[in-house]
């Protein structure tokens, strides 16, 4: 049996001839339990990718076979041979393909913002789940929120977003469903996946978990704490598994000792190959970086772990895909979110009088807390920035994630009033922060704004009354939100901050919907109510 799925996973992998990688055991383990649609279908899928008979990667990576897969594949190979034989009509027979989520729901014209994003939730609403024989999808026990578009499932810190929206609309049972589906996740695989998808689970995303359980402590008090203690627990473990024993100098998967032996993390995946949602373009990737495929592949990997998919953040160059470097990359806001979360351990750890754990968790945050604001702070530019650990120097780049350290309270007065002038200088658009200050042409670049980034910024300004800056924020990103909404009916995943174009850039079309679109204005139009006018 072993042999077999081994066997199936080399297939996968071989892209004609000029790439081959080799899977680390806890990927092929993973695997072993949730086969992915690569190593399902093999040279078929490889096929249908290459040639891309569908233009959007992830179609087919979606797509639920009608009948067992050994069968669809010996099919296949019988078939391929012939004269006239045809992939797409092949497919079509069978595959069942997805579909996309609220491209057709429209408003009813003079509708309020807000109720259109109350009724929307329903739109968006999935679970609980039905297993679907021959899916790539995890079902999930409880109800939960997509995003929308050609994102029909669940996504880890999407979800976070979404659920200060439907805490505003009165859903906090669906905030708890989701939460609840988070610590399932959790339990099953030890960590969250970017989504309920086999082929995201050797990857996570931003972890927010944490921050979902400080939610449910708002409404429900310290009693969330004492219920969720296990999974928050695993999460930590999962971000640092690799930490023990690690030499100075030296990484293991998302953990990086330091030479002076402080440990802070980074992204990361635990496959070195294409991801199987974007075969074709990671090929392409790969291809024109050159040298080693599989380090390239990582890195791709790491960045959709990270969310910023794609960023010059990550680029060596500062400008092109080819030369992405994620894993060299410690993140300000990743280490910003596990300063956070080991806060909450401490907090969750209290909860249940144990005080030797709380005590352990709190060292350990301001041991993170020191390191960052070394290694993070830069004073020159006034601005909190990622760094370089394999070639151990700060990475002089300015993005939205410097605002990470406000959200999460751990800059001081004088910092944060030095970010908001960097911000307003550098970041500020017509219509919200960018997410960069670079054009590439990357979705994660200039002059793209995204809702998390603009909630980050205005509640971690807030944290330190730096309010007029947040304010002038929020009124240009709802102001543009409701724009749109005006014109078209919809709300989307992303906004151009600089002008009334619509945004662009990355692998796909602009997509309707919006999880996080929605709920971070719907929470924004609570705090400025006058926003809504």
């Amino acid at each position: 049996m072993a042999d077999s799925i081994s066997a199936r996973r080399t297939q996968a992998i071989l892209m004609y001839g000029w790439i081959t990688a080799c899977i680390l055991s806890w990927g092929l383990a993973t695997a072993a339990n949730e086969p992915t649609p690569g190593e399902l279908y093999g040279e078929l899928f490889e096929r249908v990718q290459i040639e891309a008979i569908y233009p959007d990667s992830k179609t087919f990576a979606d797509a639920q076979g009608k009948y067992p897969p050994a069968k669809i594949l010996a099919d296949y190979r019988r078939e391929r041979g012939r004269v006239g034989f045809d992939l797409p009509q092949f497919v079509a027979a069978n595959f069942i393909l997805p579909q996309p989520v609220a491209s057709n729901y429209h408003t009813t014209p003079g509708q309020d913002v807000r109720e259109h994003i109350d009724l929307l939730w329903k739109v968006l609403e999935r679970g609980p789940d039905v297993e679907q024989q021959y899916s790539s999808r995890i079902a999930l026990p409880f109800r939960y929120v997509v995003p929308g578009g050609r994102f029909n499932e669940i996504y880890y810190w999407d979800s976070y977003f979404t659920m200060l929206g439907l805490e505003e609309s009165g859903r906090h049972d669906l905030t708890v469903a989701m939460v609840r589906n988070f610590a399932w996740l959790i339990d099953r695989y030890g960590h969250i996946p970017n989504g309920n998808r086999t082929y995201f689970l050797s990857r996570s995303q931003p972890p927010f978990f944490a921050a979902m359980i400080e939610l449910l402590v708002q409404s429900e008090g310290t009693g969330a704490y004492r219920t969720y203690l296990p999974q928050l627990q695993k999460e930590y473990d999962f971000w640092m598994a690799g930490a023990a024993g690690l030499k100075p100098g030296a990484a293991q998967r998302r953990v990086v000792r330091l030479d002076d032996g402080t440990v802070l993390n980074r992204y990361w995946d635990d496959r070195p190959a294409p991801r199987e949602e974007a075969w074709k373009e990671d090929l392409a990737t790969a291809k024109a970086a050159g040298g080693e495929s599989a380090t390239v592949y990582r890195n791709l990997r790491a960045a959709a772990e990270s969310g910023w998919d794609f960023s010059s953040r990550w680029f060596a160059d500062g400008k092109t895909l080819p030369t992405i470097r994620t894993g060299d990359v410690l993140p300000v806001d990743l280490n910003s979110l596990l300063y956070g979360l080991e806060l909450t351990l401490s907090r969750a750890y209290e909860s249940t009088s144990d005080e030797t754990n709380a005590k352990r968790m709190r060292d350990l945050a301001t041991q993170r807390k020191a390191a960052m604001q070394r290694l993070f702070w830069n004073a020159s530019t006034g601005a909190f920035i990622d760094y370089d650990w394999r070639h151990r120097h700060p990475i002089h780049f300015l993005s939205a994630a410097t605002l990470y350290p406000l959200f999460f309270k751990l800059a001081e007065p004088a910092q944060a009033e030095a970010v908001a002038l960097t911000v307003r200088q550098n970041l500020l658009g017509g219509n919200g922060i960018a997410s960069t200050m670079f054009k590439t042409g990357q979705q994660w670049d200039a002059p793209n704004g995204w809702a998390p980034l603009q909630w980050i910024a205005i509640a971690g300004l807030r944290n330190y009354q730096q309010d007029t800056l947040a304010a002038t924020i929020a009124q240009r990103w709802v102001a543009k939100n409701l724009a749109v909404f005006r014109s078209t009916g919809k709300l989307v995943e992303k906004y151009d901050v600089t002008a009334d174009s619509a945004a662009a850039g990355g692998e796909y079309p602009l997509q309707d919907g919006f999880g996080w679109t929605n709920g971070v204005l719907r929470k924004l139009l609570a705090v400025y109510p006058a926003l809504a006018q």
